[in-house]
């Protein structure tokens, strides 16, 4: 393997008896760059984070950091910095003496611990005991034990969870900072709208496996349908202009045209050159969301489902049950909601004031009376 300031994963497969959580796998990540590493639940995503640190022995394979073992990194925190598990920490030690513990077990000066504390936004709370810690405030203080070192290499697993929108939008430029500094910086998340919005590189995995293993722009124009919608006036016109350069259209029943295959300016182009007016013109590509969904849909282990009965099903017969008609009440027209059942002893027939029941609140004086 080649030395540098990165991640370098040859063949890891870890096994749990006959459970393979990850198979053969292998990938760089680069300094320079934000990778991002995703996969569903159940991926091995963070199988493959722990056998990086050190955590987990690997079946077979090998992962090294900067050139080196993990474990024979004499000061690891000053090499790679990690979050992943805000909740890792002793919870009856306050934030200042969590991280000064990690700097003197890792020969890092104490005034650092002030450092990154202001960095993260906890020095108010830096004498509080991190068992009262919410979850964002968690993150953070984790997020302050991997800078700690001023590492060259930075890993972070669901760096966002808990965090709130001001907080995400600082993790997001920090990610970023980082990177443009020249440092390692590896990220997993399934927060894909805020991946978009950080990550330049993908390492995408499913069921142990190794999916994908390229950039951000290339990833979602391999596994996604990019196209140009036009709207005009002159739609048939439009047509016709577009069958006669054989462009092959889908049209929509919105009146829209769909165009594979044909860039926005040479259909403008065409356009303007035919005098014909367009409304729209207007290239679309899939999300981030939608590629990741399209590529890993046969590597998803758990399903969720919506049985009979279930959870946003209809009951039974499609329609709610109907409360019976008082006399003299007219059915409900077609289409028109039916009136819901009225729980005995609430109202209508058989309830207060309805037939064979007491009036509204008649009986209150010796319900009083039954509770004393």
């Amino acid at each position: 393997m080649t030395s540098g300031h990165a991640i370098e994963v040859q063949g890891l497969t870890k096994r749990y008896g006959e459970k393979v959580a990850v198979s053969d796998l292998s990938f760089t990540v680069r300094p320079g760059i934000v990778t991002g590493f995703l996969g569903p639940n159940g991926a091995g995503k963070s199988t493959t984070m722990r056998m990086m640190l050190g955590l987990d022995r690997p079946t077979s394979g090998d992962v090294r950091i900067d050139g080196t073992h993990y474990d024979r990194l004499k000061e690891p925190l000053k090499d790679i910095g990690a979050l992943l598990d805000a909740k890792a920490m002793h919870g009856g030690r306050s934030a200042y003496h969590h991280l000064l513990c990690l700097a003197q077990s890792n020969g890092i000066p104490s005034s650092r611990v002030h450092e990154v504390l202001d960095t993260v936004g906890l020095t108010a709370v830096a004498k509080k005991k991190a068992k009262g810690f919410s979850l964002g405030m968690g993150q953070r203080l984790g997020i302050a034990g991997a800078l700690l070192g001023d590492p060259r290499i930075l890993m972070f697993d669901e760096p966002v969870n808990g965090l709130d929108p001001e907080g995400i939008h600082w993790i997001r430029n920090l990610m970023k900072s980082l990177a443009a500094q020249g440092r390692t910086v590896f990220v997993s998340s399934h927060l894909m709208s805020e991946m978009a919005l950080t990550a330049d590189h993908l390492v995408v995995i499913g069921q142990g496996r190794l999916l994908a293993d390229t950039s951000m722009a290339d990833f979602i124009r391999e596994n996604s349908r990019s196209y140009v919608r036009l709207r005009s006036p002159q739609r048939e016109q439009l047509l016709d202009v577009l069958h006669r350069e054989n462009i092959a259209v889908l049209t929509k029943d919105d009146g829209a045209l769909e165009v594979d295959g044909t860039g926005a300016d040479r259909l403008g182009e065409l356009a303007a050159a035919h005098r014909l007016v367009l409304h729209e013109l207007s290239p679309q590509q899939a999300s981030l969301e939608e590629a990741f969904m399209q590529l890993t849909a046969e590597s998803v282990e758990y399903h969720a489902h919506t049985g009979p009965g279930g959870i946003g099903s209809p009951p039974p017969g499609g329609l709610p049950p109907q409360a019976p008609l008082a006399p003299g009440q007219a059915p409900p027209a077609p289409g028109q909601v039916p009136p819901a059942p009225v729980p005995s002893g609430i109202g209508g027939p058989g309830g207060p004031g309805g037939p064979g029941g007491p009036a509204w609140g008649q009986d209150w004086q010796h319900s009083s009376g039954r509770g004393r």
